[in-house]
């Protein structure tokens, strides 16, 4: 998670992810933590990581060691090589700024490193950015991260299900990440089935 509106977003899908018993290595940028506070009712822990890992994992019911919150710093996390990599990566929501750097291979940060390392070892790469409106720059990144075998999902929710609340508005966008991950979701119909 970095630091664009949007927190609700990562957070639900953080959610799903545990709910699902996925195992779950989360990368936050300190803005993140900052957006989180500002945009949500939760108030973060001012502590170290795993102070705020411990926070997540009783917040969203994680099993034991289902949750793993690894520092911007942590060069020997396994996301940080390509020999312990995972085989899907997404960065929910994603910064114009991450978008920047992981377009570039800057690598100044471990959320920045761990995406280098998905699209040099070919792994699933997912960018959702929420920004309004995108400026040249922005969509030059997407371009050239797309070309790069990443995908670039906007939080652009739809409004065919009727949405009610803004619940179910974050839950079309984590319900379209899910579905990409491969990973059974029942927050939104496949399209056609919107009764069942």
């Amino acid at each position: 998670m970095t630091g664009a509106s949007g927190a609700q977003y990562g957070l639900r899908l953080l959610q799903c992810l545990l709910a699902s018993g996925v195992r779950v290595w989360l990368l936050m940028s300190e803005a993140a933590q900052v957006v989180i506070n500002t945009e949500t009712d939760m108030q973060l822990p001012d502590g170290d990581e795993h102070e705020l890992q411990n926070f997540l994992a009783d917040r969203f019911a994680a099993r034991e060691g289902q949750l793993t919150l690894f520092g911007k710093r942590d060069w020997f996390s396994p996301v940080a090589s390509g020999t312990g990599a995972p085989a899907s990566m997404v960065i929910c929501p994603a910064s114009g700024g991450t978008l920047s750097a992981v377009a570039c291979g800057a690598s100044n940060n471990l959320v920045e490193r761990a995406a280098d390392v998905a699209l040099k070892e070919r792994r699933q790469l997912i960018l959702v950015p929420r920004e309004a409106p995108y400026s040249e720059i922005h969509l030059e990144n997407m371009l050239k991260l797309t070309r790069m075998g990443a995908m670039i999902l906007p939080a652009s929710p739809g409004f065919y299900q009727k949405p009610r609340t803004v619940e179910d508005v974050v839950d079309f966008v984590v319900a379209r990440l899910l579905d990409q991950l491969g990973i059974e979701q029942k927050l939104l119909p496949s399209w056609g089935d919107q009764d069942g």
